[in-house]
């Protein structure tokens, strides 16, 4: 074989090598990058290679190892091969140049196959395989399974050496290796996983919001969204049958506490439909027809008060502070709508919690919870262990709210609205920016 075709030959081998050390770059970032959920659901549905790819995953520290020791075994050859292959065929070139001195001849050809030689392995090599695993790893990483469980077990021996090597070293400075390939994701990266799904189209704007207000809704305990004691309708055990039904045909609920005198003394709860399955005509006994009151304490969370209600089959507890006070009720609707947003029925007239007056301006409930509305608005304000944004202006004005009342707050105007029984029920917020997303 003359020299030149010799040369030939070795550079062949060294672009082999280029894309043998690709090949393990691609890999290695496919395996990091790809998510376990997409594969086990891959593999499930009979994906070719999924389920190989799975092996690997589930063997993520060896499998990292192996791409290791290939992109060292390639670069290594590269180096040994390609280069003087390249300096070789360079060297006639140069001497027709008129470059005679040997010196100069071997250091000219040297840096030139040097730099040919390191362009293509970092963009063949390394750079390009690289952003396409990244950009698209479930392919990269099924296309590159087999060949890498093949050199995996080919190397396992020098592998398994590499490893305990490795795992005795980080030892010596206090590090516990992990196989894990997946941390667990804080509330607050979920969070921003889900934002940016929403911004890059993934996740509807009705989505967004339903997916933040479940991890709103596990933070919320029942005084911050409960019916105060003042606003809540009720019979008395001593009403007759005409004053209860004209009390439902004044606040149509269908249920009411039924109390002896007062909210200080619930005895029960009775549901509209055993009303209109009595005869008026009969002796009436409201005791006969109620059922049982469940108390609860107001710090109770509310996801632990729903589960309470999914068990008991009744919809409606009262709330009670540390000194035994009734001081308001929650019923199924009032846990859902934290959620789902206002469950409005045909008989409810009540305005929306959330009115828009302009860009930077909205009409809200008084009794909204500050982390809603620093939810909604994209505020810090500080509750200082109190629950309600009307709550909190009280403690700012340190005296009872009367409309027009306002407040510089960080980053928002309040102005009270409405008062009504001592109560702040509608303020108006002027924000100095829009809210980060839709309220």
């Amino acid at each position: 074989m003359s020299d030149w075709m010799y040369d030939i030959t070795k550079i062949f081998f060294a672009f082999l090598l280029v894309m043998v050390n690709g090949f393990f770059v691609g890999a290695e970032f496919a395996l990091v990058k790809v998510r376990r959920s997409r594969l086990t659901a891959l593999s499930s549905a009979g994906r070719p290679f999924a389920g190989t790819s799975l092996w690997l995953l589930n063997r993520l520290d060896g499998s990292l190892s192996a791409c290791q020791l290939g992109i060292t075994m390639a670069s290594l050859a590269l180096g040994w091969i390609g280069e003087p292959a390249i300096a070789h065929l360079i060297r006639p070139l140069l001497l027709s140049a008129g470059i005679a001195s040997e010196m100069l001849l071997h250091g000219i050809a040297f840096a030139i196959s040097f730099v040919l030689i390191t362009a293509a392995h970092l963009v063949l090599g390394e750079q390009a395989p690289k952003i396409a695993a990244i950009r698209n790893p479930e392919t990269a990483v099924l296309w590159s399974a087999l060949p890498l469980k093949i050199f995996y077990f080919m190397a396992y021996p020098f592998l398994a050496g590499l490893s305990a090597s490795t795992t005795f070293l980080l030892r010596r400075f206090g590090i516990e290796g992990s196989s894990e390939h997946e941390m667990p994701h804080s509330e607050e990266e979920i969070r921003t996983l889900i934002r940016q799904s929403h911004v890059d189209g993934q996740l509807s704007r009705s989505e967004l919001r339903l997916i933040s207000a479940v991890f709103d809704f596990d933070e919320l305990i029942c005084r911050q969204v409960m019916e105060p004691r003042v606003d809540v309708a009720f019979v008395d055990v001593k009403h007759t049958f005409s004053q209860i039904v004209e009390e439902a045909g004044k606040t149509k609920h269908s249920r009411y506490p039924v109390c002896d005198g007062s909210m200080d003394n619930i005895v029960g709860v009775i549901h509209i439909k055993d009303l209109m399955l009595m005869d008026p005509e009969t002796t009436f006994d409201i005791r006969s027809l109620m059922r049982p009151p469940q108390f609860v304490p107001e710090t109770l969370p509310l996801r632990r008060l729903l589960r309470q209600f999914q068990a008991t089959k009744q919809h409606m507890a009262f709330m009670v502070d540390e000194h035994g006070t009734v001081t308001g009720l929650l019923t199924l609707e009032n846990v859902l709508e934290p959620i789902v947003g206002s469950l409005e029925d045909e008989f409810d007239d009540e305005p929306p919690d959330v009115f828009p007056e302009g860009p930077l301006q909205f009409v809200i409930t008084g009794g909204m919870p500050v982390e809603i509305v620093n939810r909604k608005f994209g505020l810090a304000l500080e509750t200082e262990d109190i629950d309600t944004i009307a709550g909190l202006l009280t403690l700012k004005a340190d005296r009872m709210l009367v409309p027009g009342d306002g407040f510089e707050l960080p980053g928002v105007e309040a102005t009270v609205v409405e008062v009504r029984d001592h109560r702040a029920t509608r303020i108006r917020l002027k924000l100095a920016e829009l809210p980060p997303q839709p309220v």
